[in-house]
C-alpha cells in the first residue's frame, strides 16, 4: 500500500503541477459522492493541503439526491470525524430524473445536468472559486472513446476548465490516476462506500461496453491505456481534419484572440 499511496501522490501532484490547478488563496469545493473515487480525491487534496508550500481551503460537498435507501448519516459522520469543513445539499433530483427519463433510456445525461447545475450554485454560495471532481484516467479515456465512436467528435474530460459562466474553475486532480490504484487505496482505507442506484445500476450503458473493450485490449497489449493517455496530450492539428484548428489553405494553425487554437 505504500507503493500505491506513493503512486497516487505522484500522479495527483503531477496533474496539479502540469495543469496549474491550485494557487495560493484558493477555496476549493471537493465534490464527494460517497464512491471510491471521490473519497480518494478528498484524501489526496487533504494531503497536498498539508505539504504544499501554498495555503488553500477545502470544503467537502455532497449532493443528497434523495435516492431511496440513501444512508444520510454516513457522510456527515465520516466528515465530522475527519474534521473537514463540509456541506450536505438536499435536492430531490432523483424524482425529476425518474419522471423525465423515458423507460429504457439511461438516466446519466439528465442526472448529470441537474447535479452539475446544483453544484455550481453551491460553489458560488460557499465562496469557492474552484471545484474538484473525482474523474480519473480511465474515465478520461473512456469518455474520449465514447465521443469518438458514438458522437463523432474528438473530445474528453479536460483536467481543468471553466464553467460556461466563466466564474468557476473545474478541476480533476485524479486525471493521471489509474482506477485500479484508486480501488486498492479505497479498499485499504475502508472508506464507507455509498452505492449509486441511478447510473451504477444500469447494465446496458455504452460506457460499460467501452470499459470492457479497453480491458480486453489491456489483456492482449499491456499498458494500452497509458499510451492512449499520452496520445491525448500529444495532438497534431495539421495531421487531423478539423478546419477550425488548422488552415489547410495556408497550411498553418489558426490563431484566435492572439493565441493558437
Amino acid at each position: 500500500m505504500k507503493q500505491v499511496t506513493k503512486k497516487l501522490h505522484r500522479d495527483v501532484g503531477e496533474a496539479i503541477s502540469q495543469f496549474s490547478m491550485i494557487e495560493d488563496g484558493d477555496r476549493i469545493m471537493v465534490c464527494l459522492s460517497g464512491g471510491k473515487d471521490s473519497y480518494t480525491m478528498l484524501d489526496m487534496m487533504l494531503h497536498f493541503q498539508k505539504v504544499a508550500p501554498i495555503s488553500f481551503e477545502i470544503v467537502a460537498v455532497n449532493l443528497d439526491q434523495k435516492q431511496p435507501g440513501f444512508p444520510e448519516e454516513v457522510l456527515p459522520n465520516y466528515l465530522s470525524e475527519l474534521g473537514v469543513e463540509y456541506k450536505i445539499i438536499e435536492k430531490n433530483t432523483y424524482k425529476v430524473v425518474m419522471e423525465k427519463t423515458p423507460e429504457g433510456k439511461t438516466t446519466c445525461s439528465l442526472c448529470s445536468r441537474l447535479r452539475r447545475g446544483t453544484l455550481y450554485e453551491a460553489a458560488k454560495d460557499l465562496g469557492c472559486n474552484k471545484m474538484a471532481l473525482g474523474h480519473h484516467r480511465n474515465d478520461i479515456i473512456e469518455t474520449f472513446l465514447l465521443n469518438f465512436f458514438f458522437s463523432g467528435k474528438m473530445e474528453t474530460m479536460p483536467p481543468k476548465f471553466k464553467n460556461d459562466a466563466g466564474e468557476l474553475v473545474i478541476l480533476r486532480p485524479l486525471a493521471f490516476c489509474k482506477e485500479s490504484d484508486i480501488e486498492a487505496y479505497s479498499n485499504y482505507k475502508q472508506f464507507p462506500i455509498i452505492p449509486c442506484n441511478l447510473c451504477g445500476s444500469q447494465e446496458n450503458l455504452q460506457r460499460k461496453k467501452v470499459k470492457e473493450m479497453i480491458a480486453n485490449w489491456e489483456a492482449d497489449f499491456p499498458d494500452r491505456s497509458s499510451i492512449m493517455m499520452k496520445a491525448l496530450q500529444n495532438v497534431y492539428p495539421s495531421h487531423l481534419l478539423d478546419h477550425n484548428l488548422y488552415d489547410f489553405t495556408n497550411l498553418e494553425e489558426k490563431i484566435v484572440d492572439n493565441s493558437l487554437v
